[in-house]
């Protein structure tokens, strides 16, 4: 979520080449501060640590702190060979974003995995109706989104990317409320 921020700001840079992937058609040229392992390692520590400082759970702090650099996992499979280590280093990346088919089987059985253990384990059953339509317009809103950045046009340019990356950070207020509508299993 801080990578928009980090291209508009100029720190970070991102070409757009059409067919550099079968999936995407972004050239992550440098991503040092929001990418590489290194600092996804040190944002999890400030997350974790900012979690930890307001709600004074330090499981909670580690759950927050491990999810963070799982995005870099998470990347090395899909990218190809552009993931860093450490901001300048090497650069990884199994390349998963080659074959559509792959990404879209791989990627969208992750999100069902996630979402069924989120409806079973976690928060189960909607408060009213209200948490209903809270947690599934959330999801459709994300699928439709997936899908327009995988089967829509390329950005015009890498401003008017950063600017909608953006609004992802929506998503984080609407998924609260969505939460705070469910109740505990």
């Amino acid at each position: 979520m801080l990578w928009p921020v980090f291209l508009l700001l100029g720190w970070e840079q991102v070409e757009i080449v059409p067919g550099v992937t079968r999936v995407t058609p972004l050239d992550f040229v440098s991503y040092p501060y929001s990418h590489s392992l290194l600092a996804q390692l040190a944002w999890a520590a400030v997350l974790g640590g900012i979690y930890y400082g307001i709600r004074r759970g330090a499981r909670g702090a580690v759950v927050v702190a491990l999810c963070v650099p799982s995005h870099w996992l998470l990347d090395y499979v899909a990218h190809r060979p552009d993931m860093p280590l450490v901001p300048g280093g090497a650069r990884y990346g199994l390349g998963l974003w080659n074959s559509l088919p792959a990404t879209l089987t791989v990627e969208l059985a992750l999100v069902a995995v996630g979402v069924a253990a989120y409806l079973s384990a976690v928060k189960s059953k909607s408060k009213d109706r209200a948490g209903r339509y809270a947690l599934w317009s959330l999801l459709i809103l994300l699928l439709l989104l997936y899908l327009g950045s995988v089967f829509g046009p390329p950005p015009p340019d890498t401003r008017i990317l950063a600017a909608s990356a953006l609004a992802i950070w929506l998503t984080v207020p609407w998924a609260a409320w969505a939460d705070r509508r469910s109740q505990a299993r």
